[in-house]
């Protein structure tokens, strides 16, 4: 059977066993809003197994950070442990769910690592030195998500997935610019902002590396 590269991306929500119904019903909320966003660099439909587990598969030169920030600082989010893996996927037609490949399997082994090491975020993509240093900052990024408060994980929303100045987003919010600063900079966003930028940034360099010139 014919592979191809790809991003696989897999989120467990924690506990999700404590709220069966709910998990389900926000995940498929999530799912149907990852799909939008992703348009045209989903490969296949956004699902999730029975476990709440939700998978999705993307063109290489997408951005899977960009979905794993959506859904971490959503109002509503709920606690999850994420992968991301760079690799081959088999062709094939369904839901994510339904599709196999070896990128599969590394986003699988990669989010049982992210259980075993007690972190939320672990990005894999073949290539040694960039893993090596995803190895270092990716859980650093989602520890510092999981510990934003409320009112952080909006601010931290606005500027990191909407793309709003400051200024903008006291116009949304309704609040003072100073209000606006005070959050961002205690919730760290403009180190959340480098430490994703730098993320990114290592994950077109693998594909640079496993694709050539």
């Amino acid at each position: 059977m014919n592979s191809s590269q790809a991003l696989v991306i897999f989120g467990d929500v924690i506990h999700s066993r404590r709220d069966p119904a709910g998990s389900s019903a926000w995940l498929r909320a999530l799912c149907a809003e990852l799909q939008t966003v992703a348009g045209r660099s989903a490969l296949a439909p956004f699902g999730f197994t029975q476990g709440d587990e939700l998978q999705g598969l993307l063109q290489p030169g997408a951005d899977p950070l960009a979905l794993v920030l959506r859904a971490a600082l959503a109002d509503d989010a709920r606690p999850m442990r994420w992968a991301i893996a760079l690799g081959l996927v088999e062709a094939g037609r369904g839901p994510a769910t339904q599709r196999t490949g070896t990128a599969f399997v590394a986003a699988r082994a990669a989010l049982d690592e992210t259980r075993r090491q007690r972190t939320s975020l672990r990005i894999v993509t073949g290539v040694p030195a960039v893993d090596a240093l995803l190895d270092d900052l990716a859980p650093v990024l989602g520890s510092a998500l999981a510990q934003l408060s409320p009112t952080q994980r909006r601010v931290a929303r606005l500027i990191l997935v909407e793309g709003l100045r400051r200024s903008e987003v006291a116009d949304r919010l309704a609040v003072s610019r100073a209000t606006v600063s005070v959050a961002a900079n205690r919730g760290g966003v403009p180190s959340l902002e480098r430490l994703s930028r730098a993320i990114r940034t290592l994950i077109e360099r693998s594909l640079t590396v496993e694709l050539g010139p």
